[in-house]
């Protein structure tokens, strides 16, 4: 199961993104995620948080290449590593869960070990979660995909902004590349050894 950016910085009490805070409050997105990922544990299902951060001096990220990572790092003190924002939200990390940390891009696999450390651990399917249905989601569908993983995503345990457009997204994209199933539809699957 991959949980992509629950991060304090992105969805919990240091957010810099307000609006998507707002949409995963009124839709218990936190709630539905850490559901998931405590079935995942119970069912001996292996959870990765991928994260993202930055370096104060950048090293390691593209700036120049996307205008949103230009306005985001604007901000000197946006995401950085070692402070509280790029932490994990409390209610979904577990001393067992793995991190991928990404310094650019939008997706988990770009850059990280992430495809090395599912292939060791025997992975062919990826269940994700997480943030957003604007980036992150998408890219690490297509990825994923691309890499030749079967996707699943936790339709209620994703949101994008504003919340009608991250419905678009999951009907008009993330259905062409993934299955989609609710927490609860997940932890039955888990339950009954699928």
């Amino acid at each position: 199961m991959l949980v992509m950016e629950m991060q304090r910085g992105v969805a919990g009490d240091l957010s810099r993104f307000p609006e998507l805070a707002a949409v995963c409050a009124e839709r218990d997105v936190v709630a539905h995620a850490s559901q998931a990922a405590a079935a995942a544990r119970a069912a001996g299902v292996r959870v990765v948080q991928c994260t993202a951060a930055f370096r104060a001096d950048r090293a390691g990220t593209h700036i120049g290449n996307s205008p949103f990572i230009r306005r985001l790092l604007r901000d000197p003190e946006h995401m950085l590593e070692g402070t509280g924002a790029v932490e994990v939200l409390p209610e979904l990390l577990h001393a067992d869960d793995l991190e991928s940390r990404r310094h650019h891009g939008f997706s988990p696999f770009t850059g990280t070990s992430l495809d090395t450390t599912l292939r060791a651990l025997g992975v062919r399917t990826v269940v994700a979660t997480g943030l957003s249905l604007n980036l992150g989601i998408p890219g690490l569908c297509i990825e994923a995909v691309d890499l030749g993983y079967r996707v699943v995503v936790v339709s209620d345990a994703v949101a994008g902004v504003p919340a009608e457009y991250g419905d678009e997204v999951m009907a008009r994209t993330i259905g062409l590349l993934a299955a989609r199933v609710t927490a609860d539809e997940l932890v039955r699957a888990w339950k009954d050894g699928e």
